[in-house]
């Protein structure tokens, strides 16, 4: 067993939940690692921590409250409860947006007079009101969503940010650990139903490190991992022809960079695929890679050297 069967098998391995043959092979693999040994170490720190954190019962008295504010009729609120204190009394049940209403539609006389109440015409009302709060909660949201939706293909470009961020804070940001193209390219081979073109740009200033499998958009897409200085920069690649289902804007075309969180992206299309490039570098860097990837391919690496 190598790193790159190894690693995907390590949390497992930690949380003890391989069978007998395969933990004996990751612990083989991690005894003579010293990579794969220190990551095991600290999940095992990490698996040992979580499992001492104390766990803090709600007081009664909170449980109580919680259960007294639920909606009438709720399966929860008829559970049997515990009473917290001997001295208790039974809960009512209590319809919180009624009486909210309620109050709302109460005449200004009678309010604070005991017995004070909503007459006929406001019981009427109640319902009205509740159709029209429902109604404009709804034309709100609607509002709100609109004012914060990201500019064409943010949607997606946020899902490429947050599949970056998790790779890099996991630790199995490589599948296939490798600086050779003829080893990462095959190695996608039964996993995605395409070939992405997979080059090493080391002597560009980005040598390729490994691939990794993701899942954006509802598919299974190839990432290539390079590394620019101390950056790491993901580059997910799939065919133009699944560009339609990414959503609205992911589309081949121009080159277009944009930035996220703090984070730089580009988008392209060489080869019949669409390339997304994310890191959190500076967008010069995308640029350049965009620019020595393109010079590679249209030298017809793919083709003269059989990958």
């Amino acid at each position: 067993m190598d790193c790159n069967e190894a690693r995907p098998l390590l949390d497992a391995n930690a949380d003890h939940e391989l069978p007998a043959p395969d933990a004996q092979r990751v612990q083989q693999h991690i005894d003579s690692c010293d990579a794969c040994r220190r990551e095991s170490e600290n999940l095992h720190t990490l698996s040992a921590s979580l499992r001492t954190q104390p766990y803090h019962r709600a007081p009664d008295a909170l449980r109580a409250r919680i259960l007294a504010a639920l909606p009438e009729g709720d399966p929860v609120a008829d559970e049997p409860v515990e009473a917290p204190r001997a001295t208790a009394q039974p809960r009512p049940k209590r319809n919180w947006l009624g009486n909210w209403l309620n109050g709302w539609l109460r005449p200004q006389g009678a309010m604070g007079r005991p017995g004070g109440g909503v007459g006929s015409g406001a019981t009427i009302g109640q319902g009205w009101l509740v159709a029209l709060v429902v109604a404009f909660g709804a034309v709100a949201l609607g509002v709100t969503m609109n004012l914060h939706r990201p500019a064409q293909g943010g949607g997606f470009s946020d899902e490429l940010v947050e599949s970056h961020v998790r790779a890099q804070m996991s630790g199995h940001d490589i599948d296939v650990i490798s600086t050779d193209r003829h080893t990462v390219k095959p190695w996608f081979n039964g996993r995605i139903d395409y070939s992405p073109p997979v080059e090493d740009l080391a002597a560009n200033g980005f040598p390729l490190e490994g691939g990794r499998l993701d899942y954006i958009a509802h598919q299974r897409v190839a990432v290539l991992v390079y590394r620019y200085q101390k950056h790491v920069i993901d580059v997910y690649v799939f065919p133009e022809a699944r560009s339609a289902d990414a959503g609205p804007g992911v589309t081949a075309g121009p080159s277009m960079a944009q930035t996220r969180e703090g984070y730089s992206l580009a988008h392209w299309s060489a080869q019949g695929m669409t390339w997304w490039a994310v890191t959190d570098a500076a967008p010069d860097a995308l640029s350049g890679l965009e620019k020595a990837l393109k010079a590679r391919l249209a030298g017809g690496s793919e083709q003269t050297e059989g990958g």
